[in-house]
């Protein structure tokens, strides 16, 4: 789908214009194209003609990001929990401000078809702990959306709140309406919700006093954590919550310690609201605006800060409901990724090789990994099976993992003409190409290491569950494997969609639980 500027509202035309080629309306340049293209040919000919060359290059590039994924997690993980990473603002500090030295702060909350918890979100609104004269709530709604408009008219808003209606116009994407409410904005600090959100009281607070710390202002977003008040609802839930408790009070943290790009959640990013213009806001055609403008942070040379204080929300409890989420964010991450790398050296010349890799790692690579992950695990099941077919008919494992020597009488599966058999790992012996002999037992390493990565994310949920005292969460976290299947498959949806609606915003249904508040024992 491509759109010619008349079609374009003028503050989405605004934002493509002063970033050509910086934005996900172009979805591929034609210089991408063509590089992917020969890239395709190399490999499809590799593998037609020197398939072991194929399996080489791409098991070590994969390997490599792997690796990197699993030592820089790790290493996260670690620095976190000893509690490095993240900026603290105590009590006593949040006490001392006063109000009539509080800066106005604008909250963005754009909805679509929320009428369902209209009195929810206005309510979680109000009970923010800052002075109702310094706040303003924008109300960024759809210009179709009657019925949000009308259940909200019956909450008895207050008076900081205001509805913004954003005029029909394409992309309709959450991104294009906080630009709207950007363009608005009083406030010198501003902050996106989504509808179901229900942040910790002192929040506004905290992230001022952590913006009062940087008198240089190099620190443009501060990103709260972000958690589930839902998490005993289901399975699903459970899983879910696993994994934002990793994500941001493990990865994100050490990430802003090595000094990593850093993909903002979708919510609860504070921002200083004059700069946040200056870089543009949001692009309205990526559906995972947060990831994007997290890269162009780090782009312009500001800094991202995660502080103590945590927005709870809704844990998608439907897998259907989950599943259209999920695709969506990994579409979004890898408009991200062919927008910032359309130029692999012009991405060097902005970010530095440190920065290139830390946002490839982040996004590009996170990307890759769950689009790979449904082929790693098919690939370990079929060889597991195959090797308990060739025990079952006296075939030592170890003599299938190395070799080849299997006995000329085995044939393996039959099926028609085909016959599956364990495939050797390792080569090694008499008659071997010595090379190859040694690669083979490096990838066989490789292997066993990528395989054992997963017993390390497991232990890493494990230690975010501690962490947060969600003790309950404990034995879910080895289903983890499950889930990330699940990822998998959500990957490959949003994967389709580059290529059929890059920019089509899957809605995600909120209200579907009842349960509203955060446990006590979920509020470390």
């Amino acid at each position: 789908m491509k759109f010619i500027p008349e079609q374009l509202d003028p503050i989405t035309r605004t934002f493509v214009e002063a970033h050509p080629g910086g934005s996900a309306v172009v979805v591929t340049s034609r210089p991408q194209r063509v590089r992917y293209l020969v890239t395709a040919l190399i490999l499809l000919l590799l593998l037609k003609f020197r398939w072991d060359y194929f399996l080489f290059l791409v098991t070590a590039f994969l390997m490599f990001w792997y690796a990197a994924a699993v030592i820089f997690r790790g290493l996260a993980a670690i620095l976190s929990w000893f509690g490095h990473g993240e900026e603290s603002v105590s009590d006593a500090e949040v006490a001392v401000l006063k109000d009539d030295e509080l800066p106005v702060y604008t909250v963005f909350l754009p909805l679509y078809h929320e009428a369902n918890i209209a009195a929810k979100l206005v309510r979680n609104m109000g009970r923010l702990d800052y002075p109702k004269d310094k706040l303003e709530v924008l109300l960024l709604l759809e210009a179709d959306d009657e019925e949000t408009r009308e259940a909200l008219s019956r909450t008895g808003m207050p008076d900081c709140c205001r509805v913004l209606t954003v005029p029909d116009a394409p992309p309709k994407t959450k991104p294009r309406a906080c630009n709207y409410g950007l363009a608005e904005a009083k406030g010198e600090f501003c902050v996106i919700y989504d509808a179901e959100d229900a942040p910790e009281p002192d929040q506004l607070k905290k992230a001022y006093a952590a913006f009062r710390r940087d008198p240089e202002k190099n620190v443009l977003c501060v990103q709260a954590k972000l958690n589930y008040f839902n998490s005993r609802y289901n399975l699903l839930t459970r899983l879910f919550t696993i994994e934002y408790s990793t994500y941001f009070d493990l990865t994100l943290p050490g990430y802003q310690l090595f000094r990593l790009p850093l993909p903002l959640g979708g919510t609860s990013n504070h921002f200083r609201t004059e700069i946040l213009r200056k870089v543009g806001g949001w692009d309205p055609f990526n559906v995972t605006e947060d990831c994007d403008l997290g890269l162009r942070i780090y782009e312009y040379g500001y800094r991202t800060l995660l502080i103590n204080s945590t927005t709870w929300e809704e844990a998608n409890s439907q897998v259907g409901n989950w599943m259209r989420q999920r695709s969506r964010w990994v579409k979004g991450f890898i408009q991200t990724h062919l927008v910032h790398y359309r130029n692999p050296f012009a991405t060097v010349r902005r970010l530095g090789y440190y920065g290139a890799f830390g946002g490839f790692l982040a996004v590009g690579g996170s990307a890759m990994m769950m689009l790979t992950n449904l082929v790693f695990w098919a690939v370990l099941l079929l060889y597991a099976g195959l090797l308990v077919h060739g025990a079952l008919h006296g075939i030592p494992v170890a003599d299938q993992i190395v070799g080849p020597r299997f006995d000329a009488a085995y044939e393996g599966i039959r099926i028609g003409r085909l016959s599956l058999k364990a495939w050797p790992l390792v080569y090694y012996g008499p008659g071997e190409d010595p090379f190859w002999s040694i690669f083979s037992r490096i990838f066989f390493v490789g292997s066993l290491i990528m395989f054992l990565a997963n017993f390390i994310f497991i232990a890493i949920g494990v230690v975010a569950c501690i962490k947060r005292k969600f003790y309950h969460l404990i034995p879910a976290s080895f289903l983890m494997p499950f889930y990330w299947l699940l990822i998998s498959l959500a990957a490959w949806k949003g994967f389709w969609q580059i290529f059929t609606k890059p920019f089509y915003w899957e809605k995600t249904k909120h209200g579907l639980t009842d349960d509203t508040e955060p446990h006590k024992e979920e509020t470390a």
